[in-house]
């Protein structure tokens, strides 16, 4: 593969930018431009979903889910994912969890034979050689999160999701109290761009 510009291997990054609402004025929208500023200026390639302004309904039962076609927005989001090296998951704390149409798109895109393994009920792990950063957003301080809470939606994305399909390593950040001050929100920013830049 050609080198990234600071002599490293250079990566194909796919970037899952999770906000729901597809107005461009949050934090996570700017996290994940800014690690796509960082990763295309190091030489990375770089291709990025946008969960708000996709199309697709939810897995509604098993029949649903094992289905062969799929939606079209999904598809194109699984010829990315199998492209990629490296996948960066961006999204807000809601509830506690990722966001509804989030978990509805993983639902979506990871399915039996795609995610899995070739045949039903077989686990396999095609993703492998995968790696991912998560990166979470919350209006507490990151502290709480991780240790009142245990980071446990964090927890459970990491290994029952990711881990299971295979990808790994996987590595984390949580944004806490989002809302405080510019400086700390411009920290964050240049944060992300030397990740995208590392491909990490």
């Amino acid at each position: 593969m050609p080198g990234s510009r600071d002599g490293s291997v250079a990566q194909r990054i796919l970037i899952v930018q999770g906000h729901p609402d597809p107005e461009r004025g949050h934090f996570v929208p700017a996290l994940a431009q800014a690690y796509a500023e960082g990763a295309g200026a190091a030489g990375h390639e770089v291709r990025i979903i946008e969960i708000g302004a996709l199309e697709f309904p939810l897995v509604r039962s098993r029949v649903d889910w094992e289905a062969d076609d799929v939606p079209a927005d999904i598809a194109t989001a699984q010829q990315s994912l199998l492209w990629a090296d490296h996948l960066l998951l961006v999204y807000p704390l809601w509830l506690g969890t990722m966001p509804a149409l989030l978990k509805g798109f993983l639902e979506q895109l990871l399915r039996p034979r795609f995610a899995f393994g070739e045949k039903p009920g077989r686990v396999g792990h095609p993703l492998r050689g995968r790696s991912a950063r998560i990166v979470v957003t919350m209006g507490m301080p990151a502290p709480v999160y991780r240790w009142y809470f245990r980071a446990h939606s964090l927890k459970s994305l990491e290994r029952n999701i990711l881990h299971f399909c295979g990808i790994r390593p996987v590595r984390a950040s949580v944004v806490g109290s989002v809302e405080g001050s510019a400086t700390r929100r411009e920290r964050w920013l240049r944060r992300m761009r030397e990740l995208g830049a590392r491909a990490r």
